[in-house]
């Protein structure tokens, strides 16, 4: 009876991201100072997010504070526009 084997195949996915040029220019430098590629050091983050290293979880959880920040912050301004609006409407002087 022939023996059956079972190979583990690595799936590779591709990601497509937009960057700044400066941070791109940045981490490329970098990169080829230590003699690395851009796919190694972001399959690196990837798996250190994928284990849940503290560094990786505090570093998500900075970016995702400062996200709902600028979303809070974008509201409030929209709201300044809002409110001045209705003010100028509503301006019984104005009449």
């Amino acid at each position: 009876m022939p023996k059956k084997t079972y190979k583990d195949f690595e799936t590779k996915k591709t990601i497509h991201f937009n960057i700044t040029r400066e941070a791109h220019s940045r981490l490329r430098i970098e990169c080829f100072k230590k003699r690395v590629s851009m796919q190694e050091v972001f399959e690196e983050v990837s798996q250190r997010i994928a284990s849940e290293s503290p560094d990786m979880v505090d570093l998500i959880d900075d970016l995702s504070q400062r996200k709902r920040d600028g979303i809070i912050k974008k509201l409030s301004e929209s709201d300044v526009e809002s409110l001045f609006n209705v003010i100028e409407k509503e301006n019984p002087l104005a009449k």
